[in-house]
């Protein structure tokens, strides 16, 4: 595990293509976000996916899976996205909140049983220029769960510590956040509902 320090005024583009290039080849990686620090991998390789589900200990037949995008249009190729669900996107993205929407077919089956994706467009420059310069989005998860939220969640060299074994690369973006993302069912987009309410307010 190597931890690659960057910033997102000024994002270091070799350690991007590191990171990539790793997630690539299967490989996952811990990056920030505007709320916590997550671990990604590329979400089209199965592989990958069911790493970060075994040390996270998440079955992805009970718990939704979340990706990390670049953008909307970007989103819109891995999940069904209709008009009234667009505009509210358009409105509070980027930002802290995971979107919870159809999944379309273009995920691997792992996401199949649920049908429902997470959509993240975080307000984080360096999270989003992984996603876009990847081609597709991150499979993504809090590096640290709710019930563990303290300085492990916010440090990254901490994180590194925890994690050093299963990752390839930290991505050292500065002190992370310690609130979740907010998370809005919107498969019904018509009555969105707000699951859990984290670092975004949610009115709609």
């Amino acid at each position: 595990m190597t931890i690659l320090k960057t910033y997102q005024t000024s994002i270091n583009e070799r350690y991007m293509e590191l990171a990539v290039d790793a997630m690539r080849e299967g490989k996952l990686i811990v990056y920030p976000t505007d709320t916590l620090y997550a671990i990604g991998c590329d979400a089209l390789n199965i592989r990958a996916i069911e790493r970060i589900c075994r040390i996270k200990d998440i079955n992805p037949q009970k718990v939704n899976l979340s990706i990390v995008c670049s953008d909307i249009s970007q989103a819109a190729e891995y999940a069904r996205i209709d008009n009234r669900a667009f505009r509210i996107l358009k409105e509070y993205l980027p930002g802290p909140y995971t979107f919870l929407l159809p999944a379309a077919t273009t995920l691997p089956k792992i996401f199949k049983g649920r049908k429902v994706v997470g959509v993240r467009i975080p307000d984080n420059a360096i999270a989003c220029r992984l996603a876009q310069e990847l081609g597709n989005p991150l499979l993504s998860t809090s590096a640290v769960g709710e019930a563990e939220i303290r300085q492990d969640a916010v440090d990254p060299e901490s994180i590194a510590l925890r994690y050093g074994n299963e990752t390839e690369f930290v991505i050292d973006g500065g002190e992370g956040g310690a609130v979740p993302s907010t998370v809005v069912d919107l498969t019904d987009s018509a009555a969105p509902s707000v699951i859990r309410l984290g670092a975004g307010e949610f009115t709609d």
